[in-house]
């Protein structure tokens, strides 16, 4: 239920089910990003021990934000952790709630709200800029380092369903925060800067935490990477085309299959992007030059692979015989034969009109 919420008039329906994942009475803290219409969220959870048989021997809340950016959102992290610890010592005092929102609201563009149900506290300051298009989101440190020690080689894979704007699904257990960073890594992989290019597919949508609460909007989305920590979303394959089981990444669909392999242009950009990670890692380590930032590093390696892959594509079509030959992939370093599905795809997913004269394998 909703304890408390300003401003009294948002319509909150649901969100108390984004911002406590299920499961989490099993652990002690989590904090949580989400997706509510057109704001994004981020609540803190803490799970405390109580003698009272009314509350069944534990005392459970999220104290939360909305907003229509979720990029700056980190900012408040260390103040919801303090006030939600502070809501289960002293309940009912909404005093340092109050005075945030007083001191941090902006305009809001919401309609008219319907009410709603909320664990205790959600406040809405509205953050002015939108930083959507470099999808930066400070963290803590380590994030990218975590998600590239997690997935290995795997995130090439991810990084080519990211690409063609795929409903990608992630599982894991509680704590969901964590995996709320892969769903933002997963998202950086796919970054493009061409101009022209943004108008013709889907944006890279980052829903974050969902639950069964949820079908019913995953339902009419054509591309999206979210995390759940609900094992029956796998059985529901309509809802999603991607479904990653930790480190496990599975397609239900048979076109997509060839996708799930590793091929060696993937262990080459895997090589590549590791080797500029320990230069700058080691950089950083004798030179004491810490501008450069990992997460920037990350996001560069793909962006730039991306427009070149693109860029290519778009030139070729261009051309007076669009023909995309074996030559044209290996320059886009892709693999003409292991990656040639993954080429057709692409110039479905982008609406870019090439002949493939690269053979398959399987069909000479």
């Amino acid at each position: 239920m909703v304890e408390w919420c300003l401003p009294q008039d948002i319509d909150l329906e649901g969100v108390e089910f984004k911002s406590m994942a299920s499961g989490s009475h099993k652990i002690q803290s989590d904090f949580i990003y989400f997706r509510k219409g057109p704001f994004f969220g981020l609540a803190c959870f803490a799970n405390m021990p109580v003698e009272s048989e009314l509350e069944r021997g534990a005392r459970m809340k999220s104290v939360g934000i909305l907003s229509p950016s979720y990029t700056l959102l980190y900012r408040y992290m260390h103040f919801l952790e303090n006030q939600v610890r502070h809501q289960l010592e002293t309940p009912g005092h909404y005093s340092h709630l109050a005075a945030f929102y007083e001191d941090k609201k902006g305009e809001l563009h919401a309609g008219p709200g319907r009410g709603g149900r909320l664990p205790p506290v959600y406040w809405l300051p509205s953050i002015h800029r939108y930083m959507y298009p470099e999808m930066k989101i400070t963290h803590p440190a380590g994030c990218m380092s975590q998600f590239i020690k997690f997935f290995g080689e795997q995130i090439l894979i991810l990084w080519k369903f990211a690409l063609l704007r795929k409903r990608i699904l992630i599982f894991s257990p509680p704590p969901v925060g964590v995996v709320c960073y892969r769903v933002y890594c997963c998202c950086c992989l796919a970054n493009i800067s061409l101009p022209g290019i943004g108008g013709t597919v889907p944006e890279s949508k980052p829903f974050f935490y969902v639950n069964v609460a949820d079908i019913d909007s995953l339902e009419v989305e054509v591309s999206y990477v979210a995390c759940t920590t609900e094992k029956i979303f796998e059985e529901k394959r309509e809802l999603y085309d991607v479904y990653v089981d930790n480190q496990n990444v599975k397609t239900h669909h048979d076109r997509l299959q060839p996708l799930l392999k590793i091929n060696s242009a993937d262990r080459e950009k895997f090589r590549r992007l590791t080797e500029q990670r320990q230069m700058l890692l080691y950089s950083q380590e004798v030179e004491g030059d810490y501008t450069p930032c990992e997460e920037d590093l990350f996001v560069l390696f793909f962006l730039e692979q991306n427009n070149r892959i693109l860029q290519t594509l778009l030139e070729v079509s261009a051309s007076q015989d669009r023909t995309l030959t074996a030559e044209h992939a290996r320059g886009m370093g892709l693999d003409p034969q292991a990656d040639r599905s993954f080429l057709l795809d692409l110039l479905e997913a982008y609406g870019i009109d090439v002949m493939l004269v690269i053979d398959n394998p399987c069909c000479p």
